[in-house]
Formats: structure tokens, sequence, C-alpha cells
């Protein structure tokens, strides 16, 4: 895999927001294990909100223990994957993060002037105490599309594999 320069780790996260001082920012999260139509959309919205959008990219090991499940893609060909879309500007690969205060210290870092979620977050008021910490809104930018879930397909093949 070529080295793409959208993609860096969080100790290089520094050196590249000095070149977002006028830009409006917007920051999600996520795992993007099973690529889908929702997470598209998701994107896409959520770019809609601002000039930058920045997506901090859960770890392999995340995956594992919160998913409770393989990753299908490791975190350097996700990131690779979400880099080939345009609308995404950086990603940061993230180590794994077990305290919930590694989540407040990635926001106060990044300071983003958004952090865009779906619709029924389960995480929404972490997120709304990061936002207010800096100054940022946060932002319902697409409803939760049931169909289309990285564990639900994710099920859905392992039933179509298995004995």
């Amino acid at each position: 895999m070529k080295d793409n320069s959208k993609i860096i780790s969080l100790s290089k996260i520094s050196s590249k927001l000095k070149s977002l001082k006028n830009k409006k920012t917007v920051l999600v999260g996520g795992c993007f294990d099973i690529f889908h139509y929702g997470h598209l959309q998701f994107l896409k919205k959520a770019k809609e909100s601002g000039d930058f959008l920045i997506v901090a990219l859960e770890s392999d090991e995340f995956i594992r223990k919160n998913k409770e499940r393989e990753p299908i893609h490791n975190q350097k060909q996700r990131g690779y994957i979400l880099s080939g879309f345009s609308f995404v500007d950086l990603i940061i690969l993230l180590p794994y993060f077990s305290k919930e205060k590694s989540y407040f210290d990635l926001v106060k870092k990044i300071k983003p002037n958004i952090i865009a979620v779906t619709k029924g977050d389960p995480k929404i008021e972490n997120k709304r105490k990061q936002a207010a910490m800096v100054s940022a809104k946060v932002k319902e930018v697409t409803p939760l599309i049931k169909n289309f879930s990285s564990t639900r397909i994710y099920k859905m093949y392992e039933a179509f594999f298995s004995d």
C-alpha cells in the first residue's frame, strides 16, 4: 500500500492543524470497517457542514473489544479506503483509547468547529461535553439508516459462510 498524505498518526496531528486556521473543520469518528451506504451518506453530509473533514479512525483493538469481532480490514486498509473519497480531507489513525478522557484530549487538540454525528449516537452526551470544551457544535448530519450497519452485514456474512 503506497503512502498517502491524507493518513496520519495521532502524533503528527499538531503539524497538520497549523494549516487549518482559517477553515471550518468537521470531526467525525468511527471504525468504517465494512464500508457501506450509511457510511457514505454520513461522511458526505458531515463534509457539507464545513471546509475540512477529519476522520478519527478507531483501532483494530477497538473493534475487537467494542464490536467483539475481528476487523475485516485492518486500520491502515480502512484508512486507505477512506482516503479514496475526495470529501475526506484527513484520517487520523487512533491508538486504542481505553479511557473516555483520551477522546476529550483528542478534541482539545483538534479544536473542530463541528463534531458530526448520526441521529441516536450512543455517545452524544460525551460529544456535547467535548464540543462545549472547545466552543464547537454537535450536529446530527444523518438519521440512523437501520438496514446499513457493519455489524448487521458482518452477521449476515458470518451466517452465510458458517457450517
